[in-house]
């Protein structure tokens, strides 16, 4: 079938919505400490700002499916893009920091249900030998956004108020949302779908606590109820939750998806890819601002090359994908991007800024290569009325292994660096950031092996 103009303009007006809401995933972190400063509030306080987001965003998700299965799919979207719209008009004229969380929380949940819906409508609108293009455009969203996030905060922060950050986003969020009520239309099958109000309660309360768990990881201590309590109680209610849904006629998430081998293995390897990804990405600012003590917007501006490199590299790995399958693409991606990571195990505190850059850029052509071919796999070996369970079902599993990869990789840097027999508090915090980038380089070559246990496409079952 021909993917008509139409159909085109849908997916522009999509991408947007859900650019808007990557970006607003780590636009908050540079300018934490103006927030600070004006509402008079501590950094543990402040950093709920991001952890929040994080959290409400995480929760939204499982719920997606049925969401899409009972609902229009244009209702869904503009409903979704309201919310986040008027979460960032509450944000910007926030008159203090509990209304700032609130507008942030609205943000959040627009965006746990904007990101499974651009999956879905993307399966929709293309066919099977097309989706890899049209996913690696989309990957333009998912992996450049949040990469430009420190930049463009820092430049609005340094040369005006933090609230711009806010002002900046809306205008973008209330077009889309007029071009979407005029332009978007309806996907897929509604169905009359009963809420399961046991497995939504079960879905929220265990995802809540098992991220917030993982939140607190970072700054509290592990044997903690703060920390290890609520990670228990976050997966023995999960734990019950999954037991519930194969059991359920009518799943809220339907777990039939892993009987398909490859969406497995695709979730799988991503798992470590976004391990690696997210914990390497928070040690590279903590490197360059605690251990070389540069400035917060030359740690935004160090890490811009790598995100341009992987807006090229999206729509390029997506043809790629269409030709060739994700198999040997993602594991020759994640070797490139275990060796750049290996190479970063090596930093010293005279590392140069053109060192890091170069390190970073080829880790973005690693991670480029592999993160919209893995989830185009997944999705496109599952049958259409799978799809929506699929899309939430591995969005869900990269929110997770994200939390987790962040939490254990500065854990282990702290671990290290608290033990280090160095002297220097700097030698001390270089040494651990060395080690935690070395469990990275191993992290991405576990994937790797997944990757090469992908079947071919020659080999598998493809659904139209």
């Amino acid at each position: 079938m021909n993917v008509k103009r139409r159909d085109r303009n849908i997916l522009l007006i999509v991408m947007l919505g859900n650019f808007l809401g990557f970006l607003n995933q780590t636009l908050m972190n540079v300018a934490l400490p103006s927030i600070m400063r004006e509402f008079d509030i501590t950094a543990s306080q402040g950093q709920w700002l991001s952890n929040g987001y994080m959290l409400i965003n995480g929760v939204m998700i499982p719920l997606t499916a049925f969401l899409i299965e009972r609902f229009k799919t244009k209702h869904l979207y503009l409903t979704a893009m309201v919310m986040f719209t008027i979460g960032t008009l509450i944000g910007g004229f926030a008159s203090n920091f509990p209304i700032l969380i609130v507008g942030r929380m609205f943000q959040a949940a627009g965006t746990g249900i904007l990101i499974p819906l651009m999956n879905v409508i993307t399966m929709q609108i293309f066919p099977i030998n097309k989706r890899g293009r049209a996913m690696g455009f989309i990957g333009l969203a998912m992996n450049f956004a949040p990469a430009i996030g420190p930049t463009l905060s820092g430049y609005i922060v340094t040369n005006y108020a933090w609230r711009y950050l806010f002002y900046t986003v809306a205008p973008l969020a209330i077009i889309d949302v007029i071009l979407a009520s005029f332009l978007l239309k309806n996907y897929g099958k509604v169905t009359k779908k009963p809420v399961d109000l046991i497995s939504v309660s079960l879905s929220v309360l265990g995802m809540g606590a098992l991220l917030a768990g993982l939140s607190n990881a970072g700054d509290g201590q592990w044997l903690t109820w703060s920390v290890l309590g609520l990670i228990f109680v976050g997966i023995a209610i999960l734990t019950y939750f999954v037991r519930l849904q194969l059991i359920r006629k009518t799943p809220l998430l339907n777990f039939d998806v892993f009987e398909h081998r490859n969406f497995s293995l695709s979730v799988l390897t991503n798992v470590f890819v976004m391990m690696a990804l997210y914990g390497g990405t928070l040690l590279l600012p903590l490197f360059i601002q605690n251990v070389q003590g540069r400035s917060a917007q030359i740690s935004g501006l160090v890490l811009l090359p790598g995100a341009l490199v992987t807006a090229v590299m999206s729509p390029i790995s997506g043809n790629l994908y269409d030709r060739y399958g994700a198999k040997y693409l993602s594991f020759i991606g994640l070797i490139v991007l275990a060796a750049s990571t290996f190479m970063f195990a090596n930093l010293k505190m005279t590392s140069s800024i053109i060192y890091i850059i170069i390190c970073q850029a080829i880790r973005n052509l690693g991670i480029g290569m592999i993160t919209m071919p893995l989830q185009t796999e997944a999705l496109n070996t599952l049958p259409r009325d799978l799809i929506a369970h699929g899309s939430a079902m591995f969005t869900t599993i990269r929110q997770i292994a994200g939390s987790v990869g962040t939490a254990a990789l500065i854990t282990i840097m702290s671990i290290v660096a608290r033990d280090s027999a160095s002297t220097s508090q700097r030698l001390a915090q270089l040494h651990g950031i060395n080690i935690a980038y070395l469990v990275c380089g191993i992290l991405a070559l576990v994937g790797a092996v997944c990757a090469l246990r992908l079947t071919p496409r020659n080999q598998q079952t493809q659904y139209q």
